[in-house]
């Protein structure tokens, strides 16, 4: 199979394919006239590897989940650290979130957005590092 058709079946453009390869998480044959062969396992691990990528797992997780997938010897608890350790991350990046929302929710609401030049955003957006942010009723705030 050439790029075009990898790329249609595992729903991956060509250019992250190509990327993929160049890092060694893949590796397709190649024809005598140098251009790339990939086989059906190949399909397999780009479509493997854009499921992976679409719940956000970092490169080095995907290719750790690769050799999992690869090693029929496999412990799940090795899987399930992986995952448990990248759901820890999208709780955390989650709780951020969170947090960034209410200081600028409060602040959309401080902010009166009228013909008036004073502004709490912007009053906020140019203030020391170490001036706290208006925190929102419930949630703490963090340094801008």
């Amino acid at each position: 199979m050439n790029i075009g058709e990898v790329a249609k079946r595992s729903d991956l453009p060509a250019k992250t394919i190509r990327y993929y390869e160049e890092i060694g998480l893949i590796t397709p044959l190649r024809d005598s006239n140098g251009y790339r062969a990939f086989r059906e396992s190949d399909v397999h691990k780009l479509i493997f590897l854009g499921r992976a990528r679409a719940l956000g797992f970092s490169i080095e997780d995907c290719r750790a989940l690769l050799a999992l997938w690869a090693d029929t010897g496999r412990a799940s608890a090795d899987v399930r650290a992986i995952a448990r350790q990248h759901l820890a991350e999208i709780d955390r990046k989650i709780a951020d979130l969170s947090r960034m929302r209410g200081t600028l929710s409060h602040l959309v609401d401080c902010c009166a957005g009228d013909d008036r030049p004073d502004c709490p955003i912007l009053e906020q957006l140019s203030a020391e590092e170490d001036a706290p942010a208006p925190a929102a009723e419930g949630t703490r705030s963090r340094p801008a």
